[in-house]
C-alpha cells in the first residue's frame, strides 16, 4: 500500500516538470552564441558518463561527432564507444542525425528517433526533446529526452539530456562536446 501512496506524488511530479521545461530562446542573450549550423560542421569529439535514477554513474563513453551540411541540410554522423566492463573492448554504437532548416530552428530525425521532433535554439542553447528507441532491433525501449545543449566557450559545449520513461525519471546523459582539427584528436 506504501507503494501507491509514493506513485501518485511521483507521477504528478512528473507530469508537472514537463509542463515547466523552459524554452531555449529565453537565454537569447547568452554568449557565446550557438549556432548549430556553424557548431555542427566538422569534426568534435564528446566525453560523458550515463547516469541511473539515483544519480549513480553506469556507464562512461566517448564519441567522434562527423558534422557536414548541403545548403539547410545537416548530417551528424555519432560514433559512441561506451566503456563498462574493465578490460574488454568499447561497445560501439552509431546514430545519424538529419537536420532542415525550419523557420528558426531545425526539423530533426536520427537513425533511433522514429518521430521528428524540433530543435530550437537561441543565445548559447540548444533544446530538443524526443523519443529515442534503445536497445538492439527488435528489443527497444522508448525513452522520452529532454536534452539541452550550452555552448561554454568557443568550441565546448556542455550536453544534459534527462531520461524519462511514463514520466518518470530513469537517468541522465553529461557530456562535453568540443570541435577539434581531426577524428585522432579525439581518442
Amino acid at each position: 500500500f506504501k507503494w501507491q501512496q509514493l506513485a501518485l506524488p511521483l507521477v504528478l511530479s512528473g507530469l508537472l516538470t514537463g509542463c515547466a521545461t523552459p524554452d531555449a530562446s529565453q537565454w537569447a542573450w547568452r554568449q557565446p552564441a550557438l549556432n548549430p549550423q556553424t557548431f555542427f560542421n566538422g569534426t568534435l569529439c564528446a566525453d560523458g558518463v550515463v547516469r541511473d535514477y539515483a544519480g549513480r554513474q553506469i556507464r562512461q563513453f566517448n564519441a567522434v561527432i562527423e558534422g557536414s551540411w548541403q545548403g539547410d541540410t545537416g548530417t551528424l554522423h555519432e560514433v559512441f564507444y561506451f566503456y563498462d566492463k574493465p578490460g574488454e573492448a568499447p561497445v560501439r554504437e552509431i546514430r545519424v542525425w538529419t537536420l532542415i532548416k525550419d523557420g528558426d530552428g531545425f526539423r530533426a530525425k536520427a537513425t533511433d528517433v522514429p518521430e521528428e521532433t524540433r530543435m530550437t535554439y537561441a543565445g548559447n542553447s540548444i533544446h530538443m526533446a524526443y523519443t529515442l528507441a534503445y536497445g538492439d532491433p527488435g528489443d527497444t525501449i522508448s525513452l522520452s529526452m529532454d536534452d539541452w545543449m550550452y555552448q561554454v566557450a568557443e568550441g565546448v559545449v556542455v550536453n544534459e539530456t534527462r531520461m524519462s520513461k511514463l514520466g518518470l525519471p530513469v537517468g541522465q546523459v553529461l557530456l562535453v562536446m568540443r570541435k577539434v582539427d581531426g577524428v585522432g584528436d579525439c581518442r
